[in-house]
């Protein structure tokens, strides 16, 4: 990568974007002190909707500047909430000397009540933000392809905000992004297929999206309004987090205005704990978006992310049910043979449902066997040192490119990329490997995804990248991604396979020991039937009683040793 580049990336990805110290100025800031609610910081602006100057606002009382009935909706509303939680409505009320509608809304960070408040145009009043999401939530909830979901999500966004463009946007396992779903302006170009490199969204800013579900920016040319006092009781800067007014990076803003967008807004949609995807909402002028709007969007990006949940849910448990019946079969006819880590050899088209993948692999003692779609034997030894330099002395070892495993020659791969190899032997490198084809894809970036910033000639970063126009990249040597379901099914597979190896050693060893003794007791009955002889040889009066007597026990001990030379062979031959 060019070290500009590289360096860019970087400060990106380093910039404190939580601790802006600002925020936007359709919108205002106070934050107390609890139990006497003693103001301890707030916007610059703030005389504009109290009347009073912040020097004479600081280290007062709330109780000076908002009605107790406020006062007692903000502190209901904490009391229902946890620390750290994103901002909740707790009111609509007047404020200030010219009785300014105002919608309230509050969290608590840092030992402070932050109260976000934000001026309100008189109207007739607005419908109930649960009606709405409930109204939004019907005309999608019947949709069970995916693809059609997605649509009918970025229609009803768009339908509720008015927004120019509504797209939804997917994370991809390599934390770019791509867009699934759209509606937009006839006017607008389309954005539908289009990818985004990981840069766009660095990861201090999709942490944030997983912290507030719901950003807003009215209008991008804004200036920034600053914090008072800028610091925390410790001397540190505000964390803004949490804050639903935070002013955004300046690379950001300039971004969006490099795309020709004014104001915008997203929706986290959150699955499993991590950050989905985006409803990614623009517009070409500047555009509020009430309060009750966003907490109409907010309930329906749950209800979309519960949803998307699901579905996943339920393709990883339909996965995991054929991968377990063909553990469990694989299992039975394992415990059925008498050497579990021979029969191995013949069970590679079970194994090959075990994972979900095209072709499986499996080295014993230095002899390749394969099933379905695998490399075949010349690539045995690429493969076992792509292990020994990979291999971390436990567990299994994995890679989507063809180029880590084979990287003196990837364009000659058998169309083989993904690797996911499970040990069986380490000590003696014996191996179970599940292959996945390469998959070429043809991909539609929104502009060069190598060049995400302007650079110039001294190296330095001095902006986002101006142009989206559509780069066409053919994307090769790459395979499905191996998934954390994946690496779960094959772990449990490993652990099944491990026991049956350890089961089948035992047994061998317990074979060889049986061996050994009857060997021992063939020598032991072989001594006594020659000292016999000998004895015999050296009688020369013995009685015909006698003479029989010797004679029965030498037949028995010829016996015997011929039952044992045979149980010996049948030893040897197991």
């Amino acid at each position: 990568m060019n070290p500009a580049l590289e360096r860019a990336l970087q400060d990106c990805a380093n910039e404190p974007i939580h601790l802006s110290g600002a925020i936007q100025p359709h919108g205002y800031l106070i934050s107390c002190q609890l139990p006497d609610w003693t103001i301890r910081h707030v916007s610059a602006n703030v005389e504009t909707l109290t009347g009073s100057p912040p020097e004479d606002m600081l280290r007062h009382s709330l109780r000076e500047f908002l009605t107790d009935d406020l006062i007692q909706a903000i502190a209901e509303t904490i009391g229902f909430g946890e620390p750290g939680s994103p901002p909740q409505r707790a009111a609509v009320g007047n404020i200030g000397p010219m009785a300014n509608l105002c919608d309230i809304s509050v969290h608590v960070a840092d030992g402070l009540v932050h109260i976000e408040v934000e001026p309100q145009p008189r109207s007739a009043g607005e419908r109930s933000p649960t009606v709405v999401a409930q109204t939004m939530i019907a005309r999608v909830a019947g949709s069970d392809d995916i693809h059609d979901f997605n649509q009918r999500v970025a229609e009803q966004v768009r339908l509720l905000t008015g927004y120019d463009r509504v797209m939804v946007y997917r994370f991809r396992p390599d934390d770019s992004g791509e867009v699934v779903a759209e509606s937009r302006d006839a006017a607008l170009p389309a954005y539908l297929g289009l990818r985004y490199p990981q840069s766009d969204i660095p990861v201090q800013a999709r942490m944030l999206y997983l912290r507030n579900r719901i950003r807003v920016i009215p209008d991008a040319t804004y200036v920034p309004v600053p914090i008072l006092p800028d610091r925390d009781s410790h001397g540190g800067p505000l964390d803004l987090a949490q804050m639903a007014l935070r002013s955004v990076s300046p690379v950001h803003l300039e971004y969006l205005a490099n795309m020709g967008v004014v104001a915008s807004m997203s929706i986290s949609i959150v699955s499993g704990g991590r950050l989905w995807g985006l409803i990614a909402c623009h517009h070409r002028t500047p555009r509020r978006v009430p309060p009750g709007v966003r907490a109409a969007a907010d309930m329906f990006g749950l209800f979309v992310s519960m949803r998307i949940a699901s579905r996943e849910q339920q393709d990883a448990v339909l996965l995991e049910e054929r991968a377990r019946t063909a553990r469990d079969t694989l299992a039975l006819r394992l415990d059925n043979a008498s050497d579990p880590r021979l029969a191995l050899q013949s069970e590679l088209d079970l194994l090959n449902r075990a994972v979900e993948s095209d072709g499986v692999g499996l080295v014993q003692a230095g002899h390749w066997y394969s099933a379905g779609r695998a490399p075949d034997e010349t690539r045995l030894p690429v493969l076992l040192d792509w292990l020994r330099r990979s291999n971390t002395g436990t567990g299994a070892v994995s890679t989507e490119r063809t180029s880590d495993w084979n990287p003196s020659s990837p364009e000659d791969a058998d169309g083989i990329a993904g690797v996911l190899a499970l040990p069986l032997d380490l000590a003696r490198e014996e191996w179970l490997f599940f292959f996945r084809c390469e998959q070429v894809e043809e991909v539609r970036w929104a502009g060069r995804p190598d060049a995400p910033f302007l650079i110039d000639h001294d190296g330095n970063k001095i902006g986002p990248r101006a142009s989206f126009s559509a780069w066409h990249e053919t994307v090769r040597g790459s395979s499905a991604p191996w998934s954390d379901a994946d690496r779960r099914t094959a772990g449990r597979l490993y652990a099944m396979l491990r026991e049956r190896y350890r089961r089948g050693a035992l047994h061998a060893e317990l074979g060889d020991m049986g061996a050994r003794r009857v060997r021992l007791d063939v020598r032991e009955q072989r001594t006594r039937l020659l000292q016999l002889s000998e004895l015999l040889e050296g009688l020369v009066h013995v009685s015909p009683q006698e003479a029989t007597e010797l004679s029965e026990r030498i037949n028995k001990l010829e016996r015997d040793l011929q039952s044992m030379i045979g149980t010996t062979n049948v030893a040897n031959a197991d």
